[in-house]
């Protein structure tokens, strides 16, 4: 299992990223400021990669990924707050690898992990690009959706929950983990958005969606293989 460091002075984001890393098999590794995540890799040789919030107390994600880069190459990603002007000049100096802005989509910042360790073993990025489930093919690369061979036009939204949903076909996914993941964890609307998109994405699925797509209720929604 893959170890993650998650260096964030907030427990809620920390707790939030590290839920999301091990739901995609990953063993999160917490630490709420930069001292700590520095013991942490000093601790370790098997990190695969580094999240480090920009700013944190005592050594902030700067100084964090400056020391990191003098004796390792482990992929590192920073967080920071939209509020805040991240400096990639800055980010280029240190080290860092990738960088995301709060509120962030806890599914993008996975990709963008996974992506940064793929490319730090030298393994291909485009594995398990296609998705197919009883005729319904999903091109994760060119986001192409296609229903027995013709094509379906949905929103980004639509798209992103029926992504998630076919993830882990059988898994009951709650409407807070829907919101969370695919509006961020910081969105201020009414959770009943979540209801209105998955009817909007059942109906355009069709009998497909009538048969596959399934409402838990009380809890969420799964997709069920025939």
């Amino acid at each position: 299992m893959k170890k993650i460091i998650v260096a964030d002075d907030e427990a809620r984001i920390r707790r939030l990223v590290c839920d999301f890393l091990a739901s995609e098999g990953y063993e999160p590794l917490e630490a709420n400021d930069g001292d700590v995540a520095l013991e942490l890799f000093a601790a370790h040789d098997d990190i695969a990669a580094i999240i480090l919030d920009v700013m944190m107390p005592n050594i902030d994600g700067w100084e964090a990924c400056k020391r990191i880069r003098k004796t390792s190459d482990v992929p590192i990603l920073m967080l920071t707050a939209r509020s805040e002007e991240f400096d990639e000049l800055m980010g280029f100096e240190v080290g860092a690898d990738d960088y995301v802005t709060k509120p962030f989509s806890p599914s993008v910042l996975m990709k963008r992990i996974a992506a940064l360790i793929r490319r730090s073993s030298g393994e291909s990025e485009t594995k398990n690009e296609t998705i197919t489930l009883d005729g319904l093919t999903v091109d994760e690369i060119a986001h192409v959706i296609a229903l027995d061979n013709h094509a379906l036009e949905l929103t980004l939204k639509e798209y992103n929950i029926l992504l998630k949903l076919l993830s882990s076909v059988g898994r009951v996914f709650s409407r807070e983990q829907l919101l969370d993941d695919i509006w961020g964890y910081d969105y201020a609307g009414d959770i009943r958005t979540v209801d209105s998109h998955v009817a909007r994405l059942r109906t355009k699925l069709g009998e497909w969606g009538n048969t596959h797509l399934k409402t838990v209720y009380g809890i969420g929604y799964k997709i069920e293989a025939e």
